[in-house]
């Protein structure tokens, strides 16, 4: 399991809350707003830059890097201040915490076209505020306006804190070919993507999880539900598309569909793993426990089998019950 997934587990287990919702006019016009101290440190940054690799996107990404440093702010905003994007005016504005961080994203909010980089990081400056119902608002409107997008992802993390961060991404039981996989990342994606278009389930399959990884939820869900189309009776590609439906303000659509298969294909290691996998993001760690093992049972040595294993020492060292 990587760390990634490991740092899923962690999260999965904590719990703060967030509460309240308002018109999401307010945003932009509210001023009667009383003087409170902010919550310690910055609101974090997170731009999404995709497969970009051009000396933009990695100044970019080094302005990220050195805000979300301690007192590397002014040093960020040097960066973010050589480019006229909108991931850099938003990093611009961050980097001016606390001074002048709010007014430029409402700004920005206010302006055509909306999307949810600038919707998201105003929410987050915003309950860095202690502006909790107005960050709440902003978070909603990120996952409204660009629902197939990290930085929707993002917002549902903020939103539903006993989760775990990010989704749940299906895990294949076959690999890309090698071919594919000796590429690079972008021309990867690029192959992935004319291999769903002609070479049938398994080929959406990969090109959905690859989807998943870039934050691109609603594309993946696409791509699996057309896997299950195309092969009804594979409980890969059957999983998948229920996999591809979880939702943090609705996981029973996931689970609506993914529950049952373990009727349908009771011994198929990928039902079971991904059904424990779920179980996991929305903290009910008994029943995931209980679903990687017999995972794990049906195949201790296959690549899901070794993923069940690495969950459930994972567990075990936790600790939870």
């Amino acid at each position: 399991m990587s760390p990634r997934a490991r740092v899923f587990l962690f999260a999965a287990l904590a719990a703060v809350v967030a509460s309240g919702v308002v018109v999401i006019g307010v945003l932009a016009t509210r001023s009667d707003v009383p003087k409170v101290e902010p919550r310690p440190g910055t609101p974090p940054l997170a731009l999404d830059l995709g497969l970009r690799d051009d000396p933009e996107a990695r100044a970019l990404l080094q302005g990220q890097a050195l805000y979300n440093r301690d007192r590397e702010q002014k040093r960020a905003a040097a960066i973010f201040g050589r480019y006229q994007s909108l991931e850099a005016e938003v990093g611009a504005a961050l980097a001016s915490w606390p001074a002048d961080t709010i007014r430029p994203l409402q700004t920005l909010a206010a302006a055509p076209p909306p999307g949810g980089l600038v919707a998201l990081h105003l929410g987050l400056a915003l309950y860095w505020s202690r502006r909790d119902q107005e960050a709440e608002t902003a978070w909603r409107a990120a996952e409204k306006l660009q629902p197939d997008s990290p930085y929707a992802v993002r917002a549902a993390d903020f939103l539903h804190p006993r989760l775990a961060p990010g989704l749940p991404t299906f895990v294949p039981s076959f690999q890309a070919p090698r071919r594919i996989r000796a590429l690079s990342p972008a021309r990867q994606v690029a192959a992935l993507e004319h291999a769903a278009r002609a070479d049938g389930a398994h080929a959406k399959i990969l090109y959905g999880a690859a989807l998943q990884k870039l934050g691109r939820p609603v594309s993946a869900e696409r791509e699996f539900a057309a896997a299950a189309r195309e092969s009804p009776n594979d409980p890969g590609a059957r999983a998948a598309s229920a996999v591809g439906l979880f939702d943090k303000d609705d996981p029973a659509r996931a689970f609506s569909r993914l529950g049952p298969l373990v009727r349908v294909f009771p011994h198929a290691q990928t039902v079971r793993f991904h059904l424990g996998l779920l179980l996991l993001w929305i903290a009910q760690v008994p029943k995931a426990r209980e679903e990687l093992r017999l995972a794990r049972a049906e195949g201790p040595k296959t690549p899901l089998g070794q993923e069940a294993s690495a969950y459930l020492n994972v567990l075990r060292r936790v600790g939870t019950r």
